[in-house]
């Protein structure tokens, strides 16, 4: 089958809900600051109404949110996840196509609503998401599009979709199928919580079906249960083709064999951190399926990260691919 798509992401359906707040806000509504939490579907529609009117409403989830970034520099991406036979859902599924992104999944009927995130961004820039995982955790291996996964150069899993048994079997029958028809497989972490609960079913995943890790510093010292960096890194040489892992301010670095490739932070103003390892993703996959050097495809992750966070929202609102091109970088 010929490829059609430069990157299939395989995630959880979210619509993002994104406000901005005060840490008072934190304290008076029990909301832990800068972690993920699941809440119940009472909790959410308790948090929807209680946070500002001023709001940005995306169809998101981490891989979501990555799709929207390689749209934006010009890559053919498609989707694939579970959402509910509803209204967010069809919602969901309109606004992947508005951004060109092609969705592949059944509607979840008679059970749980579309999945949906309330993410509270303080003055810091910091986000705090509280996010009810609905019907996008019944993705089942029977969900995976075999003929989209083939015709995808790449497939992105989303790490924070691998909690259910049914979704870990998804995941594995997803990159058998990209593996037989000869393509890669690239997974994300997502979140230090999605590590230490299936820590052993990563490393398995990474080591048997991946050839390109995306993890940020605390995920991959908690991959390896370790604190120091170096030595974590030392480990993720031997168990992937590729990692590419965010520093924070230290930017980023890309480890291939015995080769690294380091790239600094863009400079920013923080405003909003949510999507910033996944605007990252999205450049990195961007480079990688375009030619560029693992060094530019860094460069160009730092670019894409460094744009989302200067705004609300986990989506770009510049032009990706202007402002690689402004950059220097051979897009």
């Amino acid at each position: 089958m010929p490829v059609k798509y430069d990157v299939v992401a395989l995630g959880n359906a979210i619509m993002d809900v994104i406000a901005q707040v005060d840490d008072d806000f934190l304290v008076k509504h029990e909301i832990p600051k800068a972690r993920t939490n699941l809440i119940t579907t009472e909790r959410c529609d308790y948090l929807y109404n209680a946070l500002p009117a001023a709001r940005v409403e995306t169809s998101g989830g981490s891989a979501g949110n990555t799709i929207a970034g390689l749209r934006s520099l010009g890559a053919q991406a498609a989707f694939m996840g579970k959402v509910g036979d509803d209204k967010i859902g069809r919602d969901y599924v309109a606004d992947m196509g508005r951004i060109g992104a092609d969705f592949f999944g059944k509607p979840l009927v008679g059970g749980a609503p579309t999945a949906r995130s309330m993410i509270a961004v303080t003055p810091d820039g910091e986000r705090s998401m509280n996010t009810f995982l609905g019907a996008s955790t019944e993705f089942a291996a029977d969900d995976v599009d075999a003929d989209a996964v083939k015709a995808g150069a790449w497939l992105y899993l989303e790490g924070y979709l691998f909690d259910k048994p049914a979704a870990k079997t998804a995941f594995v029958h997803a990159s058998e199928v990209a593996k037989a028809a000869g393509r890669k497989v690239a997974i994300t972490m997502s979140d230090v919580f999605c590590v230490d609960r299936h820590r052993d079913s990563f490393v398995h995943l990474i080591r048997s079906h991946c050839d390109l890790v995306f993890a940020n510093e605390a995920e991959l010292l908690a991959i390896y249960e370790t604190e120091d960096f170096d030595a974590a890194v030392a480990q993720i040489r031997k168990d992937s083709q590729i990692a590419a892992i965010t520093r924070s301010s230290l930017g980023s670095v890309i480890v291939s064999g015995a080769d690294t490739w380091t790239a600094p932070v863009a400079p920013a103003h923080v405003v909003d951190a949510t999507g910033a390892g996944d605007q990252y993703a999205a450049g990195v996959l961007y480079g990688i399926t375009h030619g560029l050097s693992l060094q530019e495809s860094a460069v160009l992750g730092n670019l894409c990260a460094g744009e989302v966070i200067a705004h609300i929202g986990p989506r770009p609102s510049a032009d990706l691919r202007e402002l690689a091109v402004k950059a220097g970088l051979k897009v």
